[in-house]
């Protein structure tokens, strides 16, 4: 039981972060272009007007997702409870594993919205 808990709350730790982090680029984001925080691309930091378009655009793909998979995830660890160690561990792992497909794989559709909406040097088209 204590390990099924641990496994969910775990599992639970990528979706609230991508809401939390998806509801503060769509709503401020950082404000500076820096090296440090934030949707780091070559296309992303190009000006103001990318970086600002690239969190907003991101955020909102985050924010969807976290809500999507947070009752997801609830479900498929609920469908585990009561099982051997084992099974709640390659359940959990197995779900980790699929939320970090949809973290980086936001990094996709952010770029290709990039590219249509600025140019290469940054400017709107």
């Amino acid at each position: 039981m204590a390990f099924w808990i641990f496994m969910l709350v775990m599992d639970l730790l990528l979706p609230f972060t991508m809401i939390g982090f998806g509801r503060y680029f769509l709503k401020k984001g950082p404000k500076e272009i820096n090296a440090y925080f934030g949707y780091r691309t070559s296309m992303s930091m190009k000006n103001k007007d990318t970086w600002k378009y690239a969190h907003q655009y991101c955020g909102r793909i985050w924010f969807i997702c976290g809500w999507i998979l947070l009752p997801i995830t609830v479900l498929l660890m609920c469908l585990v409870f009561g099982k051997s160690e084992d099974t709640v561990g390659i359940t959990g792992g197995v779900i980790c594993g699929g939320h970090l497909i949809f973290v980086i794989g936001s990094v996709f559709p952010t770029e290709i919205a990039l590219r249509r909406t600025f140019d290469r040097n940054g400017n709107r088209r």
